[in-house]
């Protein structure tokens, strides 16, 4: 095993406690993955993992088609909606899927997040739509989300939760506790009168200025 497959798949262990102990997820619910530049593989958390029990050698590697090249443990059902976006989008290194409560509410509600607030639309590259409803670990779930991700970095999934999209594990991080306070945000506003929203020149502006501009400032790759 190379020094980068560890490393990443250290990293998916980190990500995964880091989830729980954020509260993004509850007891062995959501799921990681990352892309193996060299390969092209998917290294991803296995099936009803305990995040605080999760080890390097219990992350599970699959080819762009599923099949398992690399652990003892069954990858997440969650492997084909990660398998689809990795498919139609290049761009994307890093997936996580959540279950944090207030975009979850969002979800449950089929109710879209719009570009309301200056970091949401920088690192998503707008507002989070809602993906239409299929059973959890269905072809037609991945299909679905596809669809309402487009080319964005986050999607609701109705009736189910969030996925987040990046290029490096840590970014990916950053895009669900964002997403996870704008539906925070959204409801509160919707208190208050309803959000006023950003309009779409600034919205591109601001995502052009993130890409170009923050990430290499940030050092790009974790």
């Amino acid at each position: 095993m190379s020094d980068n497959i560890a490393d990443l798949k250290e990293q998916l262990v980190v990500t995964g406690r880091s989830i729980l102990d954020r509260g993004l997820v509850a007891g062995t619910w959501g799921n990681i993955s990352v892309r193996i530049a060299e390969s092209g593989n998917i290294a991803i958390t296995p099936s009803g993992c305990d995040y605080h029990a999760l080890s390097a050698q219990d992350i599970v590697i699959v080819n762009n088609i599923g099949i398992k090249e690399e652990g003892e443990l069954i990858p997440s059902s969650e492997m084909p909606l990660h398998l689809a976006i990795y498919a139609v989008r290049s761009d994307i290194q890093a997936i996580i899927h959540t279950h944090s409560i207030f975009a979850s509410a969002c979800a449950v509600a089929h109710c879209a997040i719009p570009p309301m607030i200056e970091d949401l639309v920088q690192i998503v590259g707008g507002g989070v739509e809602v993906a239409e409803y299929a059973l959890p670990g269905t072809d037609e779930l991945a299909k679905n989300t596809v669809i309402a991700l487009a080319d964005r970095q986050a999607v609701l999934m109705a009736n189910h939760g969030l996925v987040g999209c990046a290029k490096t594990l840590r970014e990916a991080l950053m895009v669900v506790e964002l997403v996870e306070k704008a539906a925070q945000i959204f409801m509160y506003a919707n208190m208050l009168g309803g959000p006023k929203l950003l309009n779409k020149e600034d919205v591109a502006i601001m995502r052009r200025f993130f890409v170009e501009q923050y990430q290499l400032r940030q050092g790009g790759r974790t």
